[in-house]
Protein backbone atom coordinates (compact mmCIF):
# COMPACT_ATOMS: atom_id res chain seq x y z
CA UNK A 1 0.00 0.00 0.00
CA UNK A 2 1.20 3.55 -1.03
CA UNK A 3 1.70 5.94 0.78
CA UNK A 4 -0.95 8.15 -0.50
CA UNK A 5 -3.34 5.47 0.27
CA UNK A 6 -2.16 5.34 3.78
CA UNK A 7 -3.15 8.84 4.57
CA UNK A 8 -6.33 8.54 2.24
CA UNK A 9 -7.69 5.91 5.05
CA UNK A 10 -6.25 7.36 7.94
CA UNK A 11 -7.56 10.46 7.29
CA UNK A 12 -11.19 8.66 6.46
CA UNK A 13 -11.21 6.68 9.41
CA UNK A 14 -10.31 10.04 11.63
CA UNK A 15 -13.36 12.09 10.07
CA UNK A 16 -15.78 8.89 10.47
CA UNK A 17 -15.04 9.43 14.30
CA UNK A 18 -14.48 13.62 13.89
CA UNK A 19 -16.35 13.83 17.59
CA UNK A 20 -14.24 11.48 19.40
CA UNK A 21 -10.85 12.46 17.39
CA UNK A 22 -11.23 16.00 18.76
CA UNK A 23 -11.88 15.30 22.52
CA UNK A 24 -9.38 12.51 22.72
CA UNK A 25 -6.50 15.10 21.55
CA UNK A 26 -7.85 17.73 23.67
CA UNK A 27 -5.16 16.84 26.39
CA UNK A 28 -2.38 17.32 23.68
CA UNK A 29 -4.04 20.44 22.74
CA UNK A 30 -3.85 22.05 26.25
CA UNK A 31 -0.34 20.46 27.24
CA UNK A 32 1.41 22.12 23.94
CA UNK A 33 -0.60 25.33 24.58
CA UNK A 34 0.80 25.84 28.10
CA UNK A 35 4.07 24.72 27.12
CA UNK A 36 4.52 27.46 24.08
CA UNK A 37 2.49 30.08 26.35
CA UNK A 38 4.46 29.16 29.25
CA UNK A 39 8.06 29.19 28.17
CA UNK A 40 7.46 32.09 26.10
CA UNK A 41 6.18 34.23 28.82
CA UNK A 42 9.04 33.03 30.96
CA UNK A 43 11.47 33.81 28.03
CA UNK A 44 9.80 37.09 27.26
CA UNK A 45 9.86 38.49 31.06
CA UNK A 46 13.68 37.34 30.91
CA UNK A 47 14.50 38.88 28.12
CA UNK A 48 12.42 42.09 29.68
CA UNK A 49 14.53 42.30 32.81
CA UNK A 50 17.70 42.17 30.76
CA UNK A 51 16.72 44.81 28.82
CA UNK A 52 15.17 46.48 31.20
CA UNK A 53 17.60 46.95 34.24
CA UNK A 54 20.62 47.25 31.88
CA UNK A 55 21.62 43.56 32.37
CA UNK A 56 22.46 43.14 28.56
CA UNK A 57 26.15 44.71 29.72
CA UNK A 58 27.53 41.29 30.71
CA UNK A 59 30.75 43.05 30.36
CA UNK A 60 30.31 45.49 32.99
CA UNK A 61 31.64 45.01 36.57
CA UNK A 62 30.42 46.79 39.81
CA UNK A 63 33.45 47.69 42.31
CA UNK A 64 33.04 49.04 45.44
CA UNK A 65 35.97 49.88 48.10
CA UNK A 66 36.69 51.25 50.63
CA UNK A 67 38.19 51.76 54.50
CA UNK A 68 37.42 53.54 57.65
CA UNK A 69 39.54 56.84 56.01
CA UNK A 70 38.45 56.74 52.54
CA UNK A 71 36.39 55.54 49.60
CA UNK A 72 37.89 54.94 46.35
CA UNK A 73 39.25 57.68 44.14
CA UNK A 74 41.19 58.56 41.05
CA UNK A 75 44.53 57.12 41.67
CA UNK A 76 42.57 53.89 43.14
CA UNK A 77 41.00 53.45 39.93
CA UNK A 78 44.37 54.13 37.82
CA UNK A 79 45.95 50.94 40.09
CA UNK A 80 42.97 48.51 39.64
CA UNK A 81 43.98 49.31 35.76
CA UNK A 82 47.58 48.77 35.85
CA UNK A 83 47.01 45.45 38.09
CA UNK A 84 44.36 43.93 37.30
CA UNK A 85 44.55 43.22 33.29
CA UNK A 86 41.38 42.63 31.62
CA UNK A 87 39.59 46.28 32.07
CA UNK A 88 38.70 48.72 28.75
CA UNK A 89 38.68 51.00 31.45
CA UNK A 90 37.30 51.89 35.17
CA UNK A 91 35.11 54.74 35.91
CA UNK A 92 33.87 56.34 39.24
CA UNK A 93 30.55 57.58 39.91
CA UNK A 94 29.60 59.69 42.44
CA UNK A 95 26.11 60.35 43.74
CA UNK A 96 24.39 63.96 44.94
CA UNK A 97 21.55 65.67 45.05
CA UNK A 98 19.93 69.17 44.53
CA UNK A 99 16.98 71.04 42.96
CA UNK A 100 16.89 71.54 39.46
CA UNK A 101 14.76 74.46 38.04
CA UNK A 102 13.94 75.86 34.56
CA UNK A 103 11.76 79.28 34.67
CA UNK A 104 9.26 78.71 37.02
CA UNK A 105 9.40 74.95 37.81
CA UNK A 106 11.33 73.10 39.72
CA UNK A 107 12.21 69.52 40.74
CA UNK A 108 13.12 69.51 44.28
CA UNK A 109 16.06 67.16 45.60
CA UNK A 110 16.92 65.67 42.28
CA UNK A 111 19.51 62.65 42.10
CA UNK A 112 22.38 63.44 40.33
CA UNK A 113 25.05 61.07 39.42
CA UNK A 114 27.98 62.61 38.66
CA UNK A 115 30.49 60.71 35.81
CA UNK A 116 32.89 60.32 33.06
CA UNK A 117 31.75 59.95 29.94
CA UNK A 118 32.39 56.44 29.71
CA UNK A 119 29.71 56.12 32.53
CA UNK A 120 26.96 55.77 29.41
CA UNK A 121 28.81 53.33 27.50
CA UNK A 122 29.35 51.02 30.11
CA UNK A 123 25.81 51.75 31.53
CA UNK A 124 24.03 51.51 28.18
CA UNK A 125 22.46 54.58 28.84
CA UNK A 126 19.56 55.27 26.05
CA UNK A 127 18.53 58.68 25.09
CA UNK A 128 14.91 59.58 23.84
CA UNK A 129 17.36 62.91 22.46
CA UNK A 130 20.47 64.61 22.69
CA UNK A 131 23.06 62.72 23.58
CA UNK A 132 25.94 62.25 26.20
CA UNK A 133 28.48 64.84 27.13
CA UNK A 134 31.42 64.41 25.82
CA UNK A 135 34.92 63.56 27.09
CA UNK A 136 36.09 66.92 26.75
CA UNK A 137 32.80 68.18 28.38
CA UNK A 138 34.15 65.75 31.41
CA UNK A 139 38.03 66.49 31.67
CA UNK A 140 37.44 70.52 31.53
CA UNK A 141 34.52 70.33 33.93
CA UNK A 142 31.82 71.69 31.07
CA UNK A 143 28.40 73.32 32.24
CA UNK A 144 26.46 70.43 30.57
CA UNK A 145 23.73 67.65 31.55
CA UNK A 146 22.16 64.93 31.06
CA UNK A 147 18.79 65.14 32.20
CA UNK A 148 16.42 62.12 33.34
CA UNK A 149 13.38 61.82 31.29
CA UNK A 150 10.29 62.05 33.88
CA UNK A 151 12.60 65.46 34.88
CA UNK A 152 12.79 66.90 31.61
CA UNK A 153 9.08 66.14 31.04
CA UNK A 154 7.97 67.97 34.22
CA UNK A 155 10.35 70.93 33.61
CA UNK A 156 9.54 71.37 30.13
CA UNK A 157 6.45 69.60 29.47
CA UNK A 158 5.51 66.52 26.69
CA UNK A 159 8.07 63.47 26.85
CA UNK A 160 11.05 65.75 27.67
CA UNK A 161 12.58 65.90 24.33
CA UNK A 162 12.39 69.67 23.65
CA UNK A 163 14.69 70.10 26.83
CA UNK A 164 17.57 69.65 24.48
CA UNK A 165 19.80 72.70 24.27
CA UNK A 166 17.90 74.34 27.05
CA UNK A 167 19.05 75.82 30.52
CA UNK A 168 18.44 74.88 33.66
CA UNK A 169 19.51 75.82 37.10
CA UNK A 170 21.31 74.19 40.00
CA UNK A 171 21.80 76.45 42.58
CA UNK A 172 23.15 79.93 41.10
CA UNK A 173 24.88 78.13 38.62
CA UNK A 174 23.46 77.66 34.89
CA UNK A 175 23.92 74.28 32.98
CA UNK A 176 23.09 73.55 29.14
CA UNK A 177 20.67 70.35 28.71
CA UNK A 178 22.82 67.94 26.43
CA UNK A 179 20.39 64.94 26.25
CA UNK A 180 17.81 63.07 27.76
CA UNK A 181 18.25 60.19 29.06
CA UNK A 182 15.43 57.30 28.73
CA UNK A 183 14.11 56.11 32.09
CA UNK A 184 13.48 52.29 32.56
CA UNK A 185 10.71 53.00 35.18
CA UNK A 186 8.97 56.38 36.79
CA UNK A 187 10.95 55.88 39.88
CA UNK A 188 14.51 56.19 38.10
CA UNK A 189 14.69 60.31 37.96
CA UNK A 190 18.53 60.47 38.11
CA UNK A 191 20.32 63.08 36.18
CA UNK A 192 24.43 62.94 34.79
CA UNK A 193 26.48 65.56 35.33
CA UNK A 194 30.15 65.72 34.39
CA UNK A 195 32.46 64.25 37.54
CA UNK A 196 34.80 67.02 37.24
CA UNK A 197 31.62 69.39 37.47
CA UNK A 198 29.82 68.03 40.17
CA UNK A 199 32.69 67.66 42.39
CA UNK A 200 33.79 71.38 41.94
CA UNK A 201 30.34 72.60 41.81
CA UNK A 202 28.15 70.82 44.53
CA UNK A 203 30.33 68.66 46.98
CA UNK A 204 33.42 70.85 47.51
CA UNK A 205 35.93 69.11 45.76
CA UNK A 206 35.46 65.97 47.82
CA UNK A 207 37.32 63.39 45.29
CA UNK A 208 35.91 60.08 46.47
CA UNK A 209 33.78 57.69 45.12
CA UNK A 210 30.56 56.03 46.03
CA UNK A 211 30.65 53.38 42.98
CA UNK A 212 33.43 52.14 40.19
CA UNK A 213 32.10 50.59 37.67
CA UNK A 214 34.72 48.75 35.34
CA UNK A 215 34.08 47.58 31.79
CA UNK A 216 35.76 44.47 31.04
CA UNK A 217 37.58 44.05 27.59
CA UNK A 218 35.91 41.48 24.93
CA UNK A 219 36.33 38.10 25.63
CA UNK A 220 37.80 38.29 28.85
CA UNK A 221 35.47 36.31 31.80
CA UNK A 222 33.95 38.88 33.84
CA UNK A 223 33.52 36.65 36.79
CA UNK A 224 37.33 35.25 36.33
CA UNK A 225 38.61 39.77 36.55
CA UNK A 226 35.85 39.86 39.36
CA UNK A 227 37.78 37.83 41.53
CA UNK A 228 41.03 39.40 40.22
CA UNK A 229 40.08 42.49 41.34
CA UNK A 230 38.45 41.37 44.56
CA UNK A 231 41.44 40.07 45.28
CA UNK A 232 43.71 42.63 44.61
CA UNK A 233 41.85 45.07 46.48
CA UNK A 234 42.08 43.28 49.86
CA UNK A 235 45.54 43.40 49.22
CA UNK A 236 45.70 46.65 48.20
CA UNK A 237 43.47 48.84 50.67
CA UNK A 238 44.70 46.38 53.41
CA UNK A 239 41.09 45.26 54.49
CA UNK A 240 41.09 41.83 55.61
CA UNK A 241 37.15 40.25 54.42
CA UNK A 242 36.87 38.31 58.10
CA UNK A 243 36.73 42.09 59.64
CA UNK A 244 34.25 44.74 58.76
CA UNK A 245 35.86 47.21 60.52
CA UNK A 246 38.98 46.76 58.74
CA UNK A 247 37.01 47.68 55.55
CA UNK A 248 34.25 46.56 52.76
CA UNK A 249 35.69 45.32 49.51
CA UNK A 250 32.50 44.04 46.78
CA UNK A 251 32.95 42.90 42.89
CA UNK A 252 29.48 42.17 41.32
CA UNK A 253 30.39 41.08 37.61
CA UNK A 254 26.73 41.64 35.54
CA UNK A 255 27.69 38.29 34.02
CA UNK A 256 27.01 36.64 37.22
CA UNK A 257 23.76 38.11 37.87
CA UNK A 258 22.57 37.42 34.49
CA UNK A 259 23.79 33.67 35.12
CA UNK A 260 21.60 33.78 38.12
CA UNK A 261 18.49 35.23 36.54
CA UNK A 262 18.95 33.08 33.61
CA UNK A 263 18.90 29.89 36.01
CA UNK A 264 16.18 30.87 38.12
CA UNK A 265 13.85 31.52 34.87
CA UNK A 266 15.11 28.02 33.51
CA UNK A 267 14.29 26.39 36.78
CA UNK A 268 10.51 28.24 36.68
CA UNK A 269 10.46 26.97 32.80
CA UNK A 270 10.95 23.73 33.67
CA UNK A 271 8.56 23.78 36.77
CA UNK A 272 6.01 24.66 33.96
CA UNK A 273 6.73 21.87 31.67
CA UNK A 274 6.64 19.21 34.02
CA UNK A 275 3.39 20.15 34.83
CA UNK A 276 1.97 20.67 31.19
CA UNK A 277 3.77 17.41 30.66
CA UNK A 278 1.31 15.64 32.65
CA UNK A 279 -1.27 16.82 30.49
CA UNK A 280 0.74 15.37 27.94
CA UNK A 281 1.28 11.89 29.27
CA UNK A 282 -2.77 12.41 30.11
CA UNK A 283 -3.50 13.01 26.41
CA UNK A 284 -1.06 9.81 25.11
CA UNK A 285 -3.36 8.07 27.56
CA UNK A 286 -6.27 8.92 25.63
CA UNK A 287 -4.85 8.43 22.54
CA UNK A 288 -4.23 5.25 23.03
CA UNK A 289 -7.36 4.33 24.58
CA UNK A 290 -9.31 5.49 21.29
CA UNK A 291 -7.09 3.39 19.47
CA UNK A 292 -7.67 0.45 21.21
CA UNK A 293 -11.44 1.42 20.64
CA UNK A 294 -11.06 1.97 16.94
CA UNK A 295 -9.41 -1.82 17.09
CA UNK A 296 -12.08 -3.47 18.41
CA UNK A 297 -15.01 -1.35 16.15
CA UNK A 298 -12.98 -2.22 13.24
CA UNK A 299 -12.20 -5.85 13.47
CA UNK A 300 -14.18 -6.82 10.63
CA UNK A 301 -12.71 -4.87 8.43
CA UNK A 302 -8.68 -5.35 9.40
CA UNK A 303 -9.96 -9.46 8.59
CA UNK A 304 -11.20 -8.16 5.28
CA UNK A 305 -8.20 -6.16 4.34
CA UNK A 306 -5.71 -8.83 5.58
CA UNK A 307 -8.00 -11.39 3.32
CA UNK A 308 -7.80 -8.90 0.16
CA UNK A 309 -3.98 -9.02 0.42
CA UNK A 310 -2.64 -6.34 3.03
CA UNK A 311 0.42 -7.20 5.41
CA UNK A 312 0.37 -6.66 8.49
CA UNK A 313 3.09 -4.11 8.28
CA UNK A 314 -0.02 -1.99 6.58
CA UNK A 315 -2.28 -2.88 9.08
CA UNK A 316 0.51 -1.37 11.53
CA UNK A 317 1.77 1.61 9.34
CA UNK A 318 -2.39 2.90 9.23
CA UNK A 319 -3.08 2.53 12.92
CA UNK A 320 0.30 4.35 13.93
CA UNK A 321 -0.26 6.91 10.92
CA UNK A 322 -3.86 7.64 12.65
CA UNK A 323 -2.21 7.90 16.33
CA UNK A 324 0.47 10.22 14.84
CA UNK A 325 -2.18 12.75 12.75
CA UNK A 326 -3.78 13.01 15.62
CA UNK A 327 -1.43 14.26 18.02
CA UNK A 328 0.19 16.54 15.01
CA UNK A 329 -3.41 18.02 14.73
CA UNK A 330 -4.06 18.35 18.60
CA UNK A 331 0.12 19.59 18.20
CA UNK A 332 -1.30 22.50 15.76
CA UNK A 333 -4.36 23.13 17.61
CA UNK A 334 -2.19 23.63 20.59
CA UNK A 335 0.64 25.90 19.43
CA UNK A 336 -1.77 28.34 17.59
CA UNK A 337 -3.66 28.34 21.01
CA UNK A 338 -0.20 28.88 23.20
CA UNK A 339 0.59 31.18 20.62
CA UNK A 340 -2.30 33.42 21.20
CA UNK A 341 -2.34 32.90 24.88
CA UNK A 342 1.47 33.77 25.15
CA UNK A 343 0.53 37.46 23.97
CA UNK A 344 -2.04 37.68 26.07
CA UNK A 345 0.15 36.39 29.03
CA UNK A 346 2.61 39.12 28.39
CA UNK A 347 0.25 41.86 27.58
CA UNK A 348 -1.17 40.96 31.09
CA UNK A 349 2.84 41.52 32.32
CA UNK A 350 3.50 44.56 30.76
CA UNK A 351 0.19 45.97 32.59
CA UNK A 352 1.44 44.65 35.96
CA UNK A 353 5.09 46.60 35.50
CA UNK A 354 5.82 49.74 35.46
CA UNK A 355 7.51 50.91 31.96
CA UNK A 356 8.78 47.28 31.49
CA UNK A 357 7.47 46.38 28.14
CA UNK A 358 7.25 42.04 28.15
CA UNK A 359 7.07 40.56 24.72
CA UNK A 360 6.40 36.45 24.28
CA UNK A 361 9.90 34.64 23.39
CA UNK A 362 8.72 32.13 21.25
CA UNK A 363 11.62 30.23 19.38
CA UNK A 364 11.86 27.68 16.66
CA UNK A 365 13.29 25.43 18.59
CA UNK A 366 9.97 25.38 20.92
CA UNK A 367 8.02 24.91 18.13
CA UNK A 368 10.27 22.05 16.67
CA UNK A 369 10.30 20.68 19.85
CA UNK A 370 6.21 20.57 20.55
CA UNK A 371 6.14 18.95 16.83
CA UNK A 372 8.75 16.12 17.96
CA UNK A 373 6.80 16.01 21.53
CA UNK A 374 3.37 14.86 19.43
CA UNK A 375 4.99 12.85 16.94
CA UNK A 376 6.63 11.05 20.03
CA UNK A 377 3.50 10.47 21.32
CA UNK A 378 1.90 9.32 18.63
CA UNK A 379 3.88 6.69 18.13
CA UNK A 380 4.46 5.41 21.64
CA UNK A 381 1.34 5.57 22.47
CA UNK A 382 -0.11 4.24 19.31
CA UNK A 383 2.35 1.77 18.94
CA UNK A 384 0.71 -1.07 20.78
CA UNK A 385 -2.89 -0.45 19.49
CA UNK A 386 -1.10 -0.56 16.19
CA UNK A 387 0.54 -3.77 17.05
CA UNK A 388 -2.47 -5.27 18.04
CA UNK A 389 -4.19 -4.69 14.96
CA UNK A 390 -1.72 -5.85 12.95
CA UNK A 391 -1.81 -9.38 14.78
CA UNK A 392 -5.53 -10.26 14.56
CA UNK A 393 -6.13 -13.47 12.69
CA UNK A 394 -8.39 -12.23 9.76
CA UNK A 395 -10.50 -15.26 9.69
CA UNK A 396 -11.51 -15.19 12.88
CA UNK A 397 -11.52 -11.36 12.20
CA UNK A 398 -14.45 -12.19 9.87
CA UNK A 399 -16.55 -13.66 12.35
CA UNK A 400 -16.69 -11.32 14.08
CA UNK A 401 -19.82 -9.75 14.59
Amino acid sequence: MSFRDLMREVFSALDANRGRSLLTILGIVIGIAAVIAMTSLIGGVSQALVGELGLDQSRMLYITGSTPTRDLDADDLEQIELNVPGYDFVTGVQYTSSNISAGAKTEESASLVLVEAQYFDAASVKFIAGSAFSERDGSTGGMVIVLGQPVAKKLFGGDGSDAVGRPVKIGNDSYIVVGVAEAANSYQTESYLPYKTGMSRLADGYGGYTQVIGYAKEGVDANDLADRTRTFLYSYLNVDPNDDESGYVDVTAMQSMIDQLNATMATFSLMMSAVAGISLVVGGIGIMNMMLTNVTERIREIGLRKALGARSSDITKQFLLESVTLCLVGGLIGILLGYGASWALTSVASSLTDGMTVTPAISPTTIAAATGICIAIGVGFGYYPARRAARLNPVESLRFQ
